[in-house]
């Protein structure tokens, strides 16, 4: 099966139908203000226009007040909430709405005790930042030592079409999240590296079908 692909820091709505066409599933629209990607709701509701159908979109938020967080929900109405921060597990489903929770996994630790922290979360983004940092810095982690997790998970961190076969190979991932790993610069995606970043999943996918 085809590793589910999120296209994240998405700025333009050019770009969200782009990634649409090349057959993402879902796109991340970020709410963070310490994050270069950050959105304003007037932004993310005309990305939302232009998104076609069956193409999730996901919010994310890190360490936001709650009052923020349903406002934007509310409006928006995402498919999924994703939180990068401290949040706990009650805090995260307070807004009725599914979620995932991102683990920075730089500093390592007991993946699957982390998780059991969250035992509401619909699913986890394994991202390659430090404690406290937001995502989107290309920064990976050492994939050979993720034990088998059977929740779904998507793995983050400087995924490049150079990398993401291997990558995919290594962990098995349930998906792959990228966001600075095909752009030109900061917030606007290239769509010779989003082209080559999806061609080279469809490799390693159908690769693994013939093994």
């Amino acid at each position: 099966m085809r590793p589910r692909v999120k296209i994240c820091g998405i700025t333009r709505a050019e770009d969200a139908r782009l990634a649409a066409m090349l057959g993402a599933d879902a796109i991340g629209l970020i709410f963070t203000p310490r994050s270069p990607r950050c959105l304003t709701l007037a932004e993310a509701l005309a990305i939302r226009a232009a998104l076609p159908p069956l193409v999730a979109m996901v919010a994310l938020f890190m360490d936001a007040p709650a009052a923020t967080v349903a406002e934007i929900d509310t409006a928006l109405q995402p498919d999924l909430l994703q939180f990068h921060g401290a949040e706990n597990d009650a805090f995260c489903m307070g807004f009725g709405r599914p979620w995932f929770k991102a683990l920075a996994m730089r500093d390592g630790g007991d993946v699957a005790a982390r998780m059991a922290q969250y035992p509401h979360a619909a699913g986890f983004v394994l991202d390659g930042h430090g404690a406290g940092e937001p995502g989107g810095q290309g920064m990976s982690f050492d994939w050979t030592q993720l034990p088998p997790l059977p929740t779904p998970w998507l793995l983050a961190g400087g995924l490049t079409a150079d990398n993401v076969a291997r990558a995919v190979r290594i962990a098995r991932p349930w998906g792959v999240d990228v966001s600075s790993g095909v752009e030109s610069a900061v917030g606007i995606k290239d769509p010779h590296k989003l082209q080559q970043f999806f061609r080279e999943i469809h490799r390693e996918t159908a690769a693994q079908e013939r093994a």
